[in-house]
């Protein structure tokens, strides 16, 4: 890249260049990046406050470790924008989030100075201890840092790492970034003066020798020991919150300025070779820099393309409601009918559309920060006394919770529903944040109810459904996006639990789907309807229990059957037909599509689809070839397997 628009930016394609430059052109090098992340991601979209608010904080580690060598891991991954345009990947920036182009979330096999994957959250400490003790068991020196986000703190999992570092006493530096906006600047003067007292070098020189000289007084030198660790402790909890920190084990240093990127180089310079393990509070504003995103930092935290000047996004034209929205609206009504419907969400009120229920019905909201685990505990804590608890979490975030599903909902057989935004493929987030893995973890609890709608209207009946239940576990799990445009009638209507229904009537082929395929298996039959190929096209409705009358009558009529789902094919919907025809002595041959084995890359969703020949022309392609093989009698019609 060369663009006289970034003068010291232009100069810096990795970490080594910036260690060259001089300290004075480091503010410049900040806002060259804040400005090229802007002009990038305003094109692109993509995620953009937390970045904003992490630039100097990224300049400042690059310049004071030595990177790759030195690991940096990062959590959860919306903050290291400016980490990728300065570790040799600026001239693909504007590839970010495209099909076959930049990850938006740290990867291992993009870059060398990605030492972790982050999608998720709350994962950096026990990842950067790991390394920690790979480091002393291999006798290497190199340094440790995790930058942490004050949102990934709301998770259990950062505090297991920190009391498991503590208790090793490894050298280790985690850099907690928070982007609280209530710390004023005036608080910021006073800890950055008392910070760099207590971090400097001659300070610590000083304290040695007096704990040395006070150790040679017996009794007295005890007592002054103690009371000159009471004045320390006591002025840090009076100015910081580093009091929980300290007793994690880790040495606290902060609240600092994050913006102040020679402050940030001096500290990290002085702390870089102390001993044990260390926590540097780096407070820092969301959006920092961007006008429109400093005041409205969540809205502009994941962005469609948007106007650079204004940080407006063109206006969508109007169409089908999201399935997110569908899922809220449905909740609020459920709720005024149902007294101890308790809505829980974990970190997502408005990506889950529980928003809604949180402004109209706010005793009967819930948000746990990104502890998913905590929230199938609570969950099923209420669900003992008799309230009925909705936990809307994103189908991928949802199996971080897999033990508390099993152990604390379903052996207790509990009533707890299970609403899983964002099934499927998802698209540019990629494959931390594919949903395409529910059907299988859920579908081997026993006592778990399985549905997916094949429109927006049988999402609010499914719900309905779901609440109505009483008898246990019982999951819904719809995609991201828009509906499919069906109207939305009054009221709610009971779905049977496990019967499918029947759409399209035929006498070649069957095709049985689920949730967001049924839409493409039905244009599919269309166009192979045209070729004289007739296929029948049922909604599944349910991955489990199936609808084995329905099985047993399709396995009568037809000999090939095929089964569409946007899940993995190991252990999904189609898994369990295979085990029910086999289980039954039916035979039938079956194909069983879905996502294959493996992790699907990113790219828009309507890519991925068409890529893994789960749209509807590839859908039709899969039909034909499955019917040309038996055809030509080159596999047997009378097993039960997948081909």
């Amino acid at each position: 890249m060369t663009d006289q628009r970034y003068p010291i930016l232009d100069r810096v394609n990795v970490p080594p260049d910036i260690r060259g430059l001089a300290p004075s052109d480091l503010r410049q090098l900040a806002a060259d990046v804040r400005e090229y992340l802007i002009e990038v991601v305003s094109s692109t979209g993509g995620h953009l406050g937390a970045g904003l608010g992490a630039v100097e904080l990224t300049v400042a580690l690059h310049y004071v470790f030595n990177t790759p060598y030195d690991k940096v891991v990062w959590d959860v991954g919306h903050q290291a924008y400016p980490h990728k345009i300065i570790t040799g990947r600026k001239d693909r920036f504007r590839t970010i989030r495209q099909y076959h182009g930049l990850s938006g979330f740290l990867k291992r096999t993009e870059s060398e100075y990605d030492t972790f994957g982050a999608g998720h959250a709350s994962t950096a400490i026990s990842a950067a201890l790991g390394m920690v003790a790979a480091r002393e068991l291999q006798h290497e020196h190199y340094k440790v840092v995790a930058v942490v986000g004050d949102g990934s703190m709301t998770g259990g999992m950062a505090y297991e790492g920190m009391n498991n570092a503590g208790l090793m006493r490894k050298d280790m530096i985690v850099v907690f970034n928070d982007n609280n906006m209530s710390i004023a600047p005036n608080v910021w003067a006073i800890s950055n003066y008392f910070t760099g007292l207590i971090a400097n070098p001659g300070y610590n020189r000083i304290k040695k020798n007096v704990y040395e000289m006070t150790g040679k007084l017996d009794a007295l030198g005890d007592r002054i020991r103690r009371a000159a660790a009471r004045v320390e402790e006591g002025i840090k909890v009076v100015i910081t919150p580093g009091i929980l920190f300290e007793a994690l084990g880790f040495r606290y240093f902060g609240p600092i300025n994050g913006h102040n990127i020679q402050h940030l180089v001096q500290i990290f310079q002085e702390v870089k070779n102390y001993n044990g393990p260390l926590l540097i509070h780096v407070t820092t504003m969301k959006g920092k820099g961007y006008k429109p995103a400093e005041e409205d930092a969540q809205h502009l935290h994941g962005v469609a393309p948007f106007n650079k000047i204004t940080g407006i996004a063109p206006k969508k034209a109007s169409g089908p409601p999201a399935y997110t929205t569908v899922f809220g609206n449905a909740m609020l009504e459920l709720a005024r009918q149902e007294p101890t419907l308790v809505g829980i969400t974990a970190a997502m009120p408005d990506g889950t559309g529980l928003d809604i229920l949180q402004e109209q019905m706010p005793d009967r909201f819930h948000d746990v920060g990104i502890a998913e685990q905590h929230g199938v505990t609570f969950a099923a804590g209420l669900a003992t006394q008799g309230c009925i608890p909705v936990v809307a979490i994103y189908s991928t975030f949802l199996q971080r919770a897999f033990d508390q599903i099993i152990h604390d909902v379903a052996l207790q057989h509990l009533h707890v529903v299970f609403a899983l935004d964002r099934a499927g493929l998802v698209g540019a987030d990629g494959p931390t944040h594919h949903g395409v893995f529910d059907l299988s973890y859920l579908r081997l609890i026993p006592g778990m109810v399985i549905m997916s709608p094949k429109d927006e209207s049988e999402l609010r009946d499914m719900l309905y459904t779901a609440v109505m239940h009483r008898g246990g576990p019982i999951a819904v799990r719809y995609p991201r996006g828009n509906g499919v445009g069906v109207p939305l009638k009054e009221g709610f209507d009971l779905i049977p639990i496990g019967k499918a229904e029947t759409l399209r009537r035929g006498k070649d082929a069957a095709l049985l789907a689920l949730g967001n395929m049924v839409q493409s298996a039905q244009r599919a039959a269309e166009a192979l309807e045209t070729e004289g190929i007739s296929c029948e096209v049922v909604n599944m409705r349910f991955a489990k229990p199936l609808d084995e009358a329905l099985l047993d009558e399709l396995a009568g009529r037809f000999d090939h059957l095929v089964t569409l789902e946007d899940n993995v094919v190991t252990g999904g919907m189609g898994s369990g037909v295979l085990e029910y025809l086999a289980a039954s002595g039916k035979r039938v041959s079956v194909r069983v599509h879905g996502v294959p084995d493996l992790f699907v890359d990113h790219g828009l969703p309507a890519e991925l689809y068409a890529h893994l020949r789960m749209d509807p022309s590839g859908i039709a392609s899969v039909v034909r070839e499955f019917l040309a093989v038996h055809e030509s009698g080159t596999s047997s019609a009378a097993t039960v397997g997948a081909h």
